[in-house]
């Protein structure tokens, strides 16, 4: 048995039917969410940025084998490049002696 279509005898039963108002402790008919699949704004706060970094291939394999020792003093399966960077910048941002070495350090391979 089939639902009847638009133009077929009996869907009219299903296209209009009548809205009873809500019984106590009930809520009313459901409304339509509009703009349901589009996605919010993000904050601003939380939005995120990419930053790419080129290693020397030997450099790159000293971060690999740091990022191990790491994982095993931490008791964790690894420790990811992501989070190395990440702690590292929260620490310079916030500590004045580590920001004017890393200042020093720059300057002197220019």
């Amino acid at each position: 048995m089939s639902t009847p279509g638009r133009n077929e005898p009996g869907a009219q039963r299903f296209l209009a039917r009548p809205v009873k108002p809500p019984g106590a402790g009930q809520t009313g008919p459901t409304q339509r969410i509009t703009g349901f699949r589009q996605a919010p704004p993000a904050p601003t706060r939380d939005r995120r940025t990419r930053r790419t970094v080129d290693l020397p291939l030997a450099t790159h394999r000293g971060l690999d084998i740091w990022q191990r020792e790491a994982a095993d003093r931490i008791g964790v399966a690894r420790v990811t490049g992501q989070e190395v960077l990440t702690a590292l910048i929260d620490q310079l941002l916030i500590d004045p002696k580590l920001s004017a070495e890393i200042t020093r350090a720059i300057q002197a391979r220019r």
